[in-house]
């Protein structure tokens, strides 16, 4: 696969989870009854609500800026990745199989934009200098 096609790959998947995590963020902040009364009906309190808001926002932030924050964009991956895995098992847990769809699908785009991120900006380590 050439560097274009990776390019091409991870910026459609981190726009397509920007936009479902920033929309999900914005109605997590503005109390938007569909996601708001799922999010409740979960078990999770109102304050988890909100800061989960913010922090969705804060990560889209950092993953559409690009080429920069790197390893900030490693903790924004992970997470999204637990992000999704709690909202799968919650979901599981308290409305059945068939509201876990959308995880599913979240799961799989993240995962494909994540190992196009490691292909664009493979990690290098270095020796450390002996002070």
């Amino acid at each position: 696969m050439n560097s274009k096609t990776t390019k091409t790959i991870y910026w459609t998947g981190a726009s397509l989870i920007s936009l479902w995590f920033g929309l999900s963020g914005f109605c997590e902040l503005t109390k938007n009854p569909i996601v708001w009364d799922i999010t409740v009906k979960l078990g999770y309190p109102a304050h988890f609500i909100y800061i989960l808001g913010v922090a969705k926002l804060s990560g889209v932030a950092v993953l559409l800026t690009p080429n920069r924050l790197l390893r900030l964009k490693e903790w924004v991956f992970a997470g999204i990745f637990f992000d999704i895995i709690f909202a799968f098992f919650s979901k599981i847990a308290v409305l059945g199989f068939p509201a876990t769809i959308d995880a599913m699908i979240a799961f799989t785009i993240i995962s494909v934009t994540y190992i196009m991120f490691r292909k664009l900006y493979p990690v290098t380590y270095a020796k450390p200098v002996n002070v």
